[in-house]
């Protein structure tokens, strides 16, 4: 879970991003104070070489994809010949659902 040190720093550099601020320590700290959120002194510094050495517009469109290639959690890509055919749980169970509303609707046509 992201700390609030964490979570300010983020949003204020996606706010000087978005606004073609290049992002520095001091303007990470000053958007924080704005804010009123107290937090660690280390945590601006952190943000700001980060977003030194990295493409900001590169990392926000990789959120949650994997950059490494020996990452041993991500499963392997499928491909169409790998996938199953058969329906997962949650097709059969809204499939269900509109059968059962499909069935409703034809009783109250004839009540």
């Amino acid at each position: 879970m992201a700390s609030i040190g964490e979570l300010g720093c983020t949003y204020a550099c996606l706010i000087l991003h978005d606004n073609d601020i290049p992002i520095n320590a001091e303007r990470i700290g000053t958007l924080i104070k704005a804010s009123n959120l107290k937090v660690e002194s280390y945590w601006p510094s952190l943000f700001a070489k980060l977003c030194q050495k990295r493409n900001v517009n590169e990392l926000v469109m990789n959120i949650g994809t994997s950059t490494s290639n020996n990452n041993v959690d991500a499963p392997p890509p499928t491909t169409d010949n790998d996938a199953s055919t058969a329906p997962s749980a949650d097709d059969k169970k809204k499939e269900e659902i509109k059968e059962a509303s499909d069935d409703e609707a034809m009783f109250s046509l004839f009540d």
